[in-house]
């Protein structure tokens, strides 16, 4: 069974994270796949929308922490920076149906989509502080921007998770909508923006894009650079070790160089 399904219903691309076991956590493998399909999806003229979702009761819980071990983001070319690239520059409507956890890369990738669909109980969450490390897809600069410095704070710097409704409120999804409405409301969306004018409806997206694409590409890169040092320090050894042996993290220790070994 692969880890991502699509399917292709007229000029709709459908995209679907299929690890539900593991709450669609994403590995490297993943990265690539979805990577290469945005980039497929951007050069096909036959798909003007795109519509996100995942499988089971999550729609994405952040990287597999064993399988991001074996293949850690670097401060150069990357799957991860693959995909943050190939979104930036993504000039089509994507359409996200968000339902359980989304955390980590599970909240940041959907700063990147034009309208995210939440039910009640999603639950969204950057703990990228937790592992002693920062969040990416260029979120450091695009969150704060959104929402404001003191909210973006909130999220980013304590890591605490929020519900769909803060989400709401904070303007990171569209709508709140009933669990068994979801993926309708997210497939009614996409099927409107399809019967519009395919050009013109790139260009708004292009035209709204274009003011910020090249802080988020920088964003970006500063992102990756610095979650390559963090990844490589010590309390990002600790935070990682204290999870799997599910107990709390002590980084009540001397200060922590960016570049420890």
């Amino acid at each position: 069974m692969t880890d991502i399904v699509t399917e292709s219903s007229g000029s709709i691309l459908r995209i679907q994270f299929n690890r539900p076991s593991k709450k669609n956590a994403m590995t490297s493998a993943m990265y690539i796949t979805m990577a290469d399909l945005f980039v497929a999806a951007a050069k096909d003229d036959g798909v003007r929308v795109v519509i996100w979702h995942g499988a089971g009761d999550s729609f994405c819980a952040g990287n597999d922490l064993e399988d991001f071990l074996k293949n850690p983001m670097g401060p150069g070319d990357s799957p991860q920076s693959r995909l943050i690239h190939g979104l930036i520059n993504f000039d089509k409507p994507i359409v996200a149906a968000v339902q359980g956890a989304a955390i980590g890369g599970g909240t940041t990738m959907l700063t990147h989509c034009d309208f995210v669909y939440a039910s009640e109980t999603a639950k969204f969450q950057m703990p990228f502080i937790n592992l002693a490390l920062v969040p990416e897809f260029g979120t450091s600069y695009s969150i704060p921007a959104r929402i404001g410095h003191l909210r973006a704070a909130e999220l980013i710097q304590l890591g605490e998770p929020f519900d769909a409704k803060r989400a709401a409120d904070l303007g990171l999804v569209t709508r709140v909508v009933p669990d068994q409405k979801l993926l309708a409301t997210a497939t009614e969306t996409a099927q409107k923006l399809a019967e519009k004018p395919a050009g013109a409806l790139q260009a708004c997206k292009r035209l709204m894009r274009q003011p910020v694409r090249a802080q988020l590409e920088q964003a970006a890169k500063l992102e990756n650079e610095e979650f390559s040092a963090r990844l490589r320090s010590a309390d990002s050894k600790e935070a990682i070790t204290a999870f799997f042996e599910k107990r709390q993290p002590d980084f009540n220790r001397k200060t922590d160089s960016a570049t420890a070994a």
